[in-house]
């Protein structure tokens, strides 16, 4: 993929849509290259599947134990309005 050619001025004032775009950038001054921005992937879908998968085991690790949710909640309130008082 080849590099979109941008001067300092434009890089700097288009700076959140040049990230948006993904694609590398080459920043130029006077017409020459003077550094590349190469933007990362974000981590949000890697955090979405960490999520995801805590998710499943936490239901896995509830439906082993044979707990339900609800009684989980009802539980913390519960020792939350003991801890209060």
């Amino acid at each position: 993929m080849e590099a979109t050619k941008v001067g300092i001025r434009e890089f700097r004032t288009d700076l959140a849509e040049l990230i948006s775009s993904g694609n590398p950038i080459a920043v130029t001054r006077h017409g020459q290259t003077v550094g590349y921005f190469i933007p990362t992937r974000s981590q949000d879908a890697a955090e979405v599947e960490a999520l995801r998968q805590a998710s499943e085991a936490l239901d896995a690790m509830l439906a082993q134990h044979k707990v339900a949710a609800d009684d989980i909640i009802a539980d913390y309130k519960k020792a939350r309005r003991k801890g209060s008082r």
